[in-house]
């Protein structure tokens, strides 16, 4: 059995330049003309050289109808937040549980990787050589 999901990263290059992409195989059994967030920017991929880049995997309607990622983002900017304080508010307060969760950077190379679902594969690499590889907590 082959599973398809999304995949999605971000990255800080080392000129300061944020980039997000997103990639979905979407969801089974989807009404016809549905359209997720990962194309829509603000809802599962967002990326300024000012803040942060985002990319989400989850329940499309739910990142999109909240504007997930330009939510973090705007969190960040507006509230002072962390990237982690930012992403972790969107995903455990704004979403529901199961939704899903996020891989973020902020322009300065913090990283924050929460969700809200059973678990989510996600990984994280810097110059320095240091590497998180994680499934569950």
């Amino acid at each position: 059995m082959f599973k398809y999901g999304t995949v999605g990263c971000v990255v800080l290059d080392k000129r300061g330049n944020l980039a997000a992409g997103t990639s979905t195989g979407g969801m089974t059994n989807k009404k016809f003309g549905r359209v997720g967030d990962a194309p829509i920017v603000g809802a599962g991929t967002y990326a300024n050289n000012i803040t942060l880049a985002v990319s989400a995997t989850g329940t499309g309607e739910e990142f999109i109808r909240n504007t997930v990622a330009s939510r973090i983002a705007s969190l960040y900017e507006y509230k002072d937040y962390t990237v982690n304080k930012a992403a972790e508010h969107v995903i455990h307060h704004i979403l529901k549980p199961g939704d899903g969760g996020v891989i973020c950077i902020d322009k300065f190379g913090n990283i924050a990787m929460p969700y809200n679902s059973v678990g989510m594969f996600r990984g994280a690499a810097d110059s320095d050589s240091e590497y998180q590889i994680k499934i569950w907590e």
